[in-house]
Parts: structure tokens; sequence; C-alpha cells
């Protein structure tokens, strides 16, 4: 498969991935009545992932996510020399997906990019007042344990074809655990969709939400073939 046709599913793959969950959380969380909550929202994104992993994954891997992709070239299952295009179409494709997601939301009479859009935040905006230590904690290990996951899920010994299903169940638990603290990251696309949009703080903060899902994910990429056994696990 050409990379052109790889990084254009990463594209596609992860506007959808910020498109679905991001644009849970702003027009369907808070819904009068009828919202879905934070449990609406984390299946939300586990769902984004599970979809995607099946419609695209024979095509580029399903990464959608820079830190997924660092802490598979760091566990050798992916070559690094293709890091930097696929983190283009990744950050590309999280922009698009906000901007779809914009396009649609300011179509609602009151809507303000203040509220947030959805943007990962620390300390007075983080959901639950959390300070930029906890946050880059939570991000470390909520994305090292994501990682664990993928890289234990499509391990060759693992049983064939569920990879999908414990990777959107695994991105659904995470998402549970993380949003109060920063609306949950662990994918520096993810965050740089919504933030370019909210600009200001957002921006200001971004800094976080690429480092600590970056150091989480090489981490992993680094305990996981310790564990398994390195020539098993590739």
């Amino acid at each position: 498969m050409t990379m052109s046709r790889r990084a254009a599913a990463e594209l596609i793959g992860t506007s959808w991935l910020v498109f679905g969950g991001c644009g849970s959380a702003v027009l369907a969380a808070a819904f009068p009545g009828l919202g879905i909550g934070f449990l609406g929202v984390a299946l939300a994104f586990g769902l984004t992932v599970l979809t995607m992993a099946y419609a695209i994954g024979h095509i580029s891997g399903c990464h959608l996510n820079p830190a997924v992709s660092l802490g598979l070239a760091v566990g050798r299952r992916f070559p690094a020399s293709e890091l930097l295009p696929y983190i283009a179409a990744q950050v590309a494709g999280g922009i698009l997906g906000a901007g779809v997601l914009y396009t649609i939301a300011r179509g609602k009479i009151g809507f303000d990019l203040a509220a947030g859009f959805a943007a990962n935040g620390y300390g007075a905006h983080s959901p639950g007042a959390y300070s930029a230590g906890a946050c880059l904690v939570a991000e470390v290990v909520l994305t090292f344990m994501f990682l664990m996951i993928i890289l234990g899920a499509t391990d060759r010994r693992a049983p064939q074809g569920f990879a999908p299903v414990a990777i959107g169940l695994g991105l659904t638990l995470i998402h549970l655990i993380g949003i109060p603290v920063t609306n949950l990251s662990v994918n520096p696309a993810r965050s740089t969709g919504p933030a370019v949009f909210v600009g200001g703080w957002a921006l200001e903060q971004l800094w976080l939400f690429w480092v600590a899902p970056l150091v989480g994910a090489a981490l992993a990429g680094i305990v996981y073939p310790l564990v398994a056994g390195d020539r098993e696990s590739r």
C-alpha cells in the first residue's frame, strides 16, 4: 500500500475520531433531558476507534494518533522513517474533524467557543480543576496503558480478530477515568484540532497534550517487549 493511500486513511480516520468523540461532547453530552454525559462521550471515542479499525486497519494500521505511531515505532512494530507522514496526516485529520464540528456547532444560537469546544486543559481549564502536575501524570499513565493494550492486542500470539474490540473498549475505559481530569487526550492530534479553533489558553496549554502522550507511548514501546518477550511479540 502506498504512503499516500495510508496517509489518506489516517487523515480520514483521525477526522472521524475527533468529529465523533469531540462531537459527542460538544453536541450531545449536555443536551437538555437527553444528554449522554461522560459515559456517552467515553463510549463515542471508543466506537470511533473500533469502527475505523475495521474500516482502515488493513490500509494504514489505524493509528489515528501520533502517540500510537511513536509507541509502535519504539516497540519496533512500525518503521520510524514513516513517523512524520503519519503524524502530519493525523494532525491534519484532527483539524479537519474539528473544523467540521465547528461548522455544525456554530449553527446553534448561543454557541460560544469559550465553553471549551471539548479542548483539553489543566488548572482552571480542567473539568475538575486538576493541577498541571496531576494532569501530566494522568496523561502519561493513561497513554502508557492505552499503548500496552494496543501492543498486547496486536501481538501475534493474541487471539486474532479481536484487537479492535480490546482497543476500542480500552479507549472507552481511559476516557471514563480521564475526562474529569483533562477532558482526556492521550492523542496530540485530538488535542490539536479543537485547540486550533479555541485558540488562546487551549493553544498555550497544548504542549502538555503533546509531551505527556508521547512520553507515555514511548515508555510502553520500551516496556511491552520486555514483559512479553521481544522476539515473540513482533
